[in-house]
């Protein structure tokens, strides 16, 4: 029958009842197709609290974890951490295989980044486009159990947010494209000199930016990327900051029915928070306000940050 013969002709050549072969063929096919279907995987973890929290949220502990103290311990003390420090409410089974993923279990930490590791320092900051913070926030869909993220990058200088990325999934090449049209549209230019470093990207330890993506994009562009150490989001104050108050006066101000309601109430809130929301610590002046008012007086003392 593979070869073109009718079915027909074929079974009674054979002999054979046409329910007896097509019941075997249904058989078959619900096999294949139940070993396709297997168990769907939920894409979160429920707190204590009861709160679903997204698997990328918790790949970001467990890639803290593995940056600080926790960094000896297996999948079993890492479900372990993740009970305790965080409150979830998971099985060894899901961590191990967050581990596999994201390459960490213990046999597979032997390999080094080709990048190098910078801790976060302080900088004198003097005029935008000097330092930028990034960092990843998520939301919810409500009563949907779906989620969304928000990746965010902030010039610490005037506050503005450079560039943002929103979308249901969140890998390091989103994070890459929006922070490629973030240099561009802010004119950032980049040195000659091989042995210069040009803008300063500060993140967290998350998976995106641990990436070997992340990492050549930085080189290629001669980013000065460097990382707060685990359990210090105060080195990241300026986007936590930003993602305080985008929670307070955006997410929590608006019931999100679908993504795209969403994507247009964020979009809605950081042009207004860029271009018109006023800010105590830039004297009462909206970010882009600021930016002009630095361009008209020029580089002063007083306007130096250090961070």
């Amino acid at each position: 029958m593979e070869e073109g013969f009718s079915i027909k002709k074929t079974l009674e050549i054979l002999e054979v009842h046409r329910s007896l072969y097509y019941y075997h063929q249904s058989t078959e096919m619900k096999a294949t197709d139940a070993s396709k279907r297997g168990r769907p995987t939920p894409g979160f973890s429920v707190n204590q609290s009861g709160k679903r929290v997204p698997d990328e949220q918790i790949e970001e502990f467990l890639m803290e974890a593995v940056e600080g103290e926790e960094s000896v311990y297996g999948y079993r003390k890492l479900t372990n951490y993740l009970r305790v420090q965080h409150r979830l409410i998971i099985s060894p089974k899901k961590v191990y295989r967050l581990c596999d993923k994201l390459d960490i279990l213990l046999p597979k930490r032997r390999g080094s980044s080709p990048y190098p590791k910078r801790l976060a320092k302080q900088h004198a900051i003097t005029e935008p486009n000097q330092l930028w913070q990034v960092d990843i926030k998520y939301g919810s869909i409500v009563e949907s159990g779906r989620f969304f993220f928000l990746a965010s990058a902030i010039d610490v200088f005037d506050r503005y947010i450079v560039g943002h990325y929103h979308g249901s999934t969140c890998q390091a090449t989103d994070i890459i494209g929006m922070l490629q049209e973030a240099l561009i549209r802010r004119q950032v230019h980049f040195p000659i000199d091989e042995e210069q470093s040009g803008i300063i990207i500060r993140t967290d330890n998350g998976p995106q930016f641990l990436s070997r993506a992340f990492g050549e994009f930085c080189h290629h562009h001669r980013i000065y990327h460097e990382r707060i150490p685990p359990k210090s989001p105060n080195l990241n104050a300026y986007i936590e900051s930003f993602h305080s108050i985008i929670e307070r006066e955006c997410y929590q101000q608006h019931l999100f029915e679908c993504f795209d309601e969403a994507y247009y109430r964020i979009d809605e809130f950081i042009d207004f928070y860029n271009n018109r929301r006023y800010h105590g610590s830039l004297k009462y002046l909206s970010p882009k306000e600021f930016n002009h008012k630095f361009k008209e007086i020029g580089n002063q003392k007083e306007m130096v940050i250090n961070l």
